[in-house]
């Protein structure tokens, strides 16, 4: 669903006429360099696009205009090569839209000793430059990415391209369409939100429609169309006897399979690339939409269960962000616990749906009864999700502001089989531990509805998290109840300040 090619990243040098044309061509010759190594690094994901070396407060407002009303850049990187006083970026950073990287590098790693005379320092001096660059966007209070160290090494190539991921996604937001088909579980409070701050927010829009809406197109799917679907969980699944040709359930499964077709298409006719259901509001949909949720997770598409249309737009722009990633990430639930005196769990689960990216092997397809809904037994993807490092995010509406919630987890291998729970699962150790982690996070407002990765990290969300201009509350190893109570403290001054002016 996400395609890389279109999508630029823009590359500005700063500099000013000060220095002669012989010094302004050696910084555009080192600045072409520069991008040329960028674009050849296996961590950046999109393609870094070089501009003409910016000297004057003109040239630089023209760049940002450019960029701005350019469909294909989705970010800027900039540098100063040599000195570019920053009276000359204010009237071009006032007006840019697009998420702002500051890469503090220099051409040369390393200094010639023997060699360096003022020449050489008057062409090599980043270190003088940025900082100039630094102060006005912090003057400017321009929330901004800054990436420190020489730009051939592993290290800063990764941080380039965790943001230049993190852009990815937040541009995917500015057009991203949520369908909320039935509206949100009854009273039921985390789920629900402002869905016009989200929108001036994030970009994202959020309609609702009716499960008839989808009907229409479930009615309109063909045996051929069925058929062939069929034959895809064959070949993709393991079937349980009962969904076999022959078996007691097959037509669960036929079932299934027409509510996939049809709530594929009616996706791709809206356009949306994230949506939502409830089992209050199905309609004539036969059965809760298990297996297709699933799928249509597994094929990009964000999700949230009983409306939570928040988490859905989350969990889409996480899987942009993870574009061409292999260890997965889904919408997840803290549905139980495992208390010892040793060491405390969560299982992680939810009614259905769960992503079969983050799967540990070929997923069982079974159908089994479900206890609320009133319809049909639907069909699911049974599976364990792998060990490994995680976190669960959770993205809420606390009135006057939205709050990014991360809790890094790792994942481990679950203690025992589990034969009589008929859902996907992933049982996980919270950070940094679960006592510590639940109060925080029930402090935090934080939702039972998450995105749970094993691809993103909590480097990608707060990248977001500034980008969006939101809150970011984290917990990790790190974390003590008393001082993330000062936190979110601090937090609630700072922001009423803001929403307020400064």
């Amino acid at each position: 669903m996400t395609d890389l090619s279109q999508k630029e990243i823009w590359f500005a040098t700063g500099s000013q006429n000060l220095y002669g044309e012989e010094t302004l061509n050696q910084v555009a010759a080192d600045s072409k360099k520069i991008v040329e190594g960028l674009n050849a690094s296996e961590h950046l994901p999109l393609k870094v696009v070089w501009k003409e070396t910016v000297k004057s407060s003109e040239e630089i407002h023209d760049l940002m205009i450019q960029a701005n009303s350019n469909k294909n850049c989705i970010g800027i990187i900039t540098w100063m090569h040599t000195f570019s006083p920053a009276k000359m970026w204010i009237r071009g950073l006032n007006i840019l839209k697009k998420p702002l990287c500051h890469l503090h590098t220099q051409f040369n790693a390393e200094l010639p000793w023997d060699k360096i005379d003022m020449d050489y320092m008057n062409l090599h001096q980043s270190a003088h430059g940025d900082r100039e660059f630094g102060f006005m966007m912090s003057r400017m209070r321009k929330k901004r990415k800054v990436v420190v160290g020489h730009w051939q090494t592993q290290r800063v190539q990764q941080k380039l391209g965790v943001w230049s991921r993190v852009v990815l996604g937040w541009d995917e937001l500015q057009h991203m369409k949520v369908a909320r088909i039935g509206d949100n579980m009854r009273d039921v409070a985390v789920t629900e939100g402002d869905k016009v701050a989200a929108e001036m927010k994030f970009g994202v829009a959020v309609n609702g429609f009716d499960s008839s809406d989808v009907v229409a197109h479930i009615n309109k799917v063909n045996d051929a169309e069925v058929e062939n679907l069929l034959k895809e969980y064959k070949n993709d699944y393991n079937l349980t006897d009962s969904l076999k040709e022959g078996g007691e359930k097959r037509q669960s499964l036929v079932e299934a399979a027409k509510i996939e077709l049809g709530l594929r298409a009616f996706l791709e006719e809206g356009g949306f690339t994230a949506f939502t259901d409830t089992f209050e509001n199905l309609g004539e949909i036969k059965q809760l939409p298990g297996i297709a949720v699933q799928r249509l997770m597994a094929d990009g598409y964000g999700f949230g269960a009983e409306g939570d249309w928040k988490t859905a737009a989350l969990l889409r722009a996480m899987k942009v962000m993870a574009t061409g990633m292999k260890k997965g990430t889904s919408f997840m639930e803290d549905y139980t616990y495992h208390f010892t005196p040793e060491k405390s769990f969560v299982l992680g689960s939810h009614m259905l749906e769960i992503c079969s990216s983050i799967a540990d092997g070929k997923p069982n397809c079974e159908v089994h009864p479900l206890g609320i809904g009133g319809k049909a037994d639907p069909v699911r993807l049974v599976f364990n999700a792998p060990a490994g490092e995680a976190l669960n995010a959770s993205l809420v509406d606390m009135g006057n502001r939205f709050r990014l919630i991360v809790n890094e987890v790792e994942a481990v291998t679950p203690k025992a089989d589990l034969p009589k729970l008929p859902v996907a699962r992933v049982l996980w150790d919270a950070k940094p531990d679960l006592e510590t982690a639940a109060t925080a996070w029930i402090l935090a407002g934080g939702a039972h509805h998450t995105v749970y990765t094993q691809d993103i990290t909590t480097e990608y969300l707060e990248d977001f998290a500034d980008i969006a201009g939101i809150e970011l509350l984290v917990i990790d190893e790190r974390t003590r109840v008393r001082d993330f109570k000062d936190t979110i403290n601090a937090n609630e001054a700072y922001y009423h300040q803001f929403q307020h002016g400064m």
